[in-house]
């Protein structure tokens, strides 16, 4: 067995679509319309059909899918350059800090309220 990733439910497909490969400049390997695949291996599913596939019917609760328990992580080389091209169009948790174990990350959040973690890869920080 092994762990592909996880899938974060979207409320609307398009402006999640959008986000992902305009803003953080991710390409679409697949687009099955309710379910977009990233060359990454990233994937995002339109929530109210995954839902139903999952659980048999769509939910009736209307919380955010973004609740402050998962975070999405991601990697890049050119973190600098990275943040200075999205930090205007995102909802930023906070710029690039040091962590303590010292990787250089930032934090925004998604068009769902998803909280996303870009930071350099460990070893070149």
């Amino acid at each position: 067995m092994r762990f592909v990733n996880p899938i974060p439910f979207v409320r609307d497909i398009s402006i999640s679509k959008t986000f992902y490969c305009e803003i953080l400049g991710l390409a679409v390997s697949r687009d099955f319309g309710n379910f977009v695949m990233f060359e990454t291996g990233f994937a995002i599913h339109d929530g109210k059909s995954l839902e139903t596939t999952v659980w048999g019917q769509p939910s009736v609760i209307s919380e955010p899918y973004g609740r402050r328990n998962i975070l999405l992580y991601f990697e890049h080389d050119h973190l600098d350059a990275l943040f200075e091209r999205i930090a205007g169009n995102v909802n930023l948790i906070h710029p690039i800090e040091t962590q303590a174990w010292g990787q250089r990350v930032f934090r925004f959040y998604d068009p769902d309220g998803h909280a996303i973690e870009i930071g350099e890869p460990l070893g070149t920080a």
